[in-house]
């Protein structure tokens, strides 16, 4: 794991540094349109999947920006959070990656986040949004954690589900962090990932709740409804920078 950094010193930060550019504002075009919605490129291509609960009434949702594992899918990425999404009001955007898995893990920052970025706006022009977080499952995880401490300022909070790293190569604000882990996962063994992860990023600031299972590599329901009890408990509490 690479330390999240001080603020980058150079005065453009852009997607090759994992910066979004996306910010919540009054919608341009309300769309009153809910339930799942495929999120096409100019081609036809599938490039993510949202949910919007219902009413759209002009009440603002809070966003999860949900990232699904190496081979896996948008709908992968979306069913993480998708049994609280109705009670809860969360509007669930979930990315496809451009490759088998995250840019950041292949060969560096730049063509997610950019797709990131594009879809976020996409959401942000037709509906209303008062907080946003970031999550995911293993590589979706490690992806999550590096976007969202790179993007604090926009993230409020980072839900980690079996996560292997965190690499930012810049850091702004101090989102709240979320971090669970299955002490049988052969895939990211806990040893060697969350058990050294975790110290690091409490070693630097960030406020991380931690929590253990028995299990393997995956988001058991019970963690999915504990990490969503701690992220509406702390709403409102991240700082920005």
């Amino acid at each position: 794991m690479t330390e999240p950094a001080q603020p980058h010193p150079q005065p453009e930060e852009n997607s090759g540094h994992g910066r979004l550019t996306a910010r919540p504002y009054p919608p341009v075009s309300a769309s009153t349109t809910t339930g799942l919605l495929p999120l096409d490129g100019p081609t036809g291509e599938l490039l993510g999947l949202a949910y919007v609960p219902e009413p759209a009434d002009g009440r603002p949702y809070q966003l999860a920006l949900l990232l699904h594992g190496a081979g896996g899918s948008p709908r992968h990425g979306l069913d993480l959070l998708l049994p609280m999404a109705d009670e809860h009001r969360l509007l669930l955007l979930a990315p496809k990656s451009a490759s088998s898995t995250w840019d950041l893990i292949v060969d560096g920052f730049g063509p997610d986040v950019r797709r990131i970025d594009r879809l976020l706006e996409e959401i942000l022009d037709s509906y209303p949004v008062r907080r946003m977080l970031i999550g995911g499952f293993s590589d979706g995880a490690s992806y999550a954690l590096s976007l969202g401490l790179t993007n604090g300022d926009l993230f409020d909070a980072v839900l980690a589900f079996s996560p292997g790293f965190a690499a930012p190569l810049l850091a702004h604000g101090q989102p709240r962090v979320y971090v669970s882990h299955g002490t049988d996962d052969t895939v990211l063994p806990i040893t060697v990932c969350s058990r050294r992860l975790v110290p690091r990023l409490e070693a630097v600031g960030y406020p991380v709740t931690y929590e253990e299972f028995d299990g393997g590599h995956e988001v058991p329901e019970r963690i999915a409804q504990r990490a969503v009890e701690w992220l509406l408990a702390g709403a409102g509490t991240a700082t920005a920078a």
